[in-house]
């Protein structure tokens, strides 16, 4: 393909030095790229948690125990191998482990219920599951109707040393009660584990760039939880993406300086999967490892710790950061590259995480299904541009038409893409499959957008949240962002209602920021910024509004419960 702005118009946005593709063929598996980290930057640390740091060195060793124990059970070159944890570094060195073993690893979201881990367990075939144990009474739960024959269970402090790791086992266990009870008979202890592996030897198998290395589950918002078949060469590409994007903003940072994450999505997700885990093995970076972002308090705390200079995160923990008392206690003064994903940056947030820090949020866009970047804004920007950027070197985008048919600049249609972080399928799911994937291979996303004479997306919505009022087309994001720039509004969340009236009313959830704010101040700032149709009809305040554990907020829910 050449390298035509005439049929890429977004490549005249690209900063200067970045490609319009990258070579995708640097490594045959993320295998080559994981042993070349752990070469080059064998000394250096890799992961920090609870004051301690592990370094490349160390996640090679024990990544190659866990992998020679895990062959040891019998599990073959393409077998699942779950991980269901938080960030803690039992989380890395066991995707390491699995992939270069020859397994795939099937990332687990460790809040789901007994039924949604026994769903994801079966239909993914996963035959191992590596888990920490504060979850493993939902395991105990379920695992009789499972595949799962082999069970490595962890614990916070394995990584930490006997003393501090026994200390901090205590405290979760008998202190905090983190830890409810279960019985696991058979399950055998991570450390135990690595101890095995150490007097075995990891047997390589031939890795190609077609093989798989994740099956990544969808969130179900668009009916049944699906497994997207991510091959090595699919998340090779996205990360090389990733980095030749990030480059302008890293550009000038002394060579002798060690770029840090901040891991505070979680590695279950795609997103800290790839554009942490998977670019700091790239790059030699240092992820900080946040097990529980919620807990606003340790966060900063442990932030304050560290010279930041990357911050992949979603609107709400920005938002709820910025707007915490010990924001100052951290130094920003180092920040390079804040990226939003996941959910729609809101402007207002925006704002003030610029004022704060001096580092715009650069709003990115993805899916499970393209491993996951597509679509950033360029890193060097210094402002908030509201849409989701353009496209990443070697990505396509078009809009479609219900029909399938492209439509024109200013014409709102489905988000497609193609690209080589696009996923091979669904898993075991060709009929799934085919519904979104058209002939010419792009991927359609459900989302909504238009683009601009500068060949910037912007999103619309999803698909199916939209609202149709009295025949107009009301996106909840937009409300969303411009409530959200009330004073006295921390959050809040659109959805439609059934009106018998109009067919489809708005209904807006809110969380204060002032207690004082009140519905008919609402109101009156509505009336002055949305026309007619786009005025919510049914207000409600709440508390806190119900999120993901990655902090997308959950309109669905809001609906289910109106």
């Amino acid at each position: 393909m050449n390298a035509s702005t005439l049929d890429r118009p977004w490549l005249k946005a690209y900063p200067p030095g970045v490609p319009a593709d990258v070579d995708t063929a640097q490594y045959r598996s993320l295998v080559e790229l994981l042993e070349e980290g752990f070469r080059q930057y064998a000394d250096r640390a890799a992961y920090s948690f609870m004051g301690k740091e592990i370094s490349f060195g160390q996640t090679d060793r024990q990544s190659q125990a866990l992998g020679a124990y895990l062959q040891g059970l019998g599990l073959v070159k393409g077998d699942r191998v779950a991980i269901m944890m938080p960030n803690v570094p039992q989380y890395p060195i066991a995707v390491a482990a699995i992939l270069r073993a020859g397994f795939v690893v099937v990332n687990v979201n460790p809040l789901y219920t007994p039924r949604e881990l026994q769903y994801q367990l079966k239909d993914s075939g996963a035959k191992a599951i590596v888990i920490i144990e504060n979850f493993a009474h939902t395991l105990e739960e379920c695992v009789a109707d499972t595949p799962i024959q082999h069970v490595v269970l962890c614990a916070m402090g394995d990584q930490l040393g006997m003393l501090q790791g026994a200390l901090v086992n205590y405290v979760v266990r008998n202190v905090k009660k983190m830890v409810p009870d279960f019985n696991l008979p058979d399950a055998v202890r991570f450390n135990d584990a690595l101890a095995q592996g150490t007097r075995a030897s990891l047997k390589r198998p031939e890795l190609n760039p077609d093989d798989v290395a994740v099956l990544q589950y969808t969130g179900g918002t668009t009916g049944v939880s699906k497994g997207a078949v991510l091959l090595h060469r699919n998340i090779i590409a996205n990360l090389l993406q990733s980095d030749a994007w990030n480059a302008p903003a890293m550009k000038g940072l002394p060579a002798s300086e060690q770029v840090t994450y901040v891991c505070a999505l979680p590695l279950y997700h795609i997103f800290a999967f790839t554009i942490n885990m998977m670019l700091g093995m790239r790059t030699g970076a240092k992820n900080i490892l946040i097990p529980n972002p919620r807990d606003l308090p340790a966060v900063l705390k442990e932030l304050a710790k560290h010279r930041i200079h990357s911050f992949p995160a979603v609107s709400t923990l920005f938002n709820g950061l910025a707007n915490h008392p010990d924001f100052n206690t951290v130094d920003w003064s180092h920040l390079r590259v804040s990226l939003g994903g996941g959910m729609a940056v809101q402007s207002a947030v925006a704002k003030l995480w610029l004022e704060k820090t001096g580092c715009a949020i650069c709003e990115g866009y993805g899916l499970s299904e393209t491993s996951p970047s597509a679509c950033c804004n360029p890193t060097t920007s210094k402002t908030f541009t509201g849409t989701i950027g353009v496209p990443i070197p070697g990505t396509w985008l078009k809009l479609l038409d219900d029909e399938g048919q492209e439509v024109g600049p200013g014409q709102a249609g489905e988000i497609a893409i193609k690209g080589p972080q696009v996923m091979a399928g669904y898993w075991q799911r060709p009929d799934e499959t085919a519904k979104v994937m058209t002939a010419d291979g792009y991927f359609k996303s459900g989302d909504i957008g238009i683009i601009d004479e500068q060949g910037f997306f912007k999103i619309i919505d999803r698909k199916k949240d939209m609202i149709l009022v009295s025949g107009f087309n009301v996106y909840p994001n937009e409300i969303e962002d411009v409530v959200g720039k009330l004073e006295g509004v921390l959050e809040c969340a659109c959805i439609g209602v059934a009106d018998d009236r109009t067919g489809e009313a708005v209904k807006l959830v809110i969380v204060k920021k002032n207690p004082e704010l009140s519905e008919e101040q609402i109101r009156e700032y509505c009336k002055a910024n949305l026309t007619g149709y786009k005025q919510p009809k049914v207000m409600e305040f709440r508390a806190e509004l119900p999120k993901t554990p990655v902090g997308k907020i959950l309109r669905r829910e809001l609906r289910d419960k109106k």
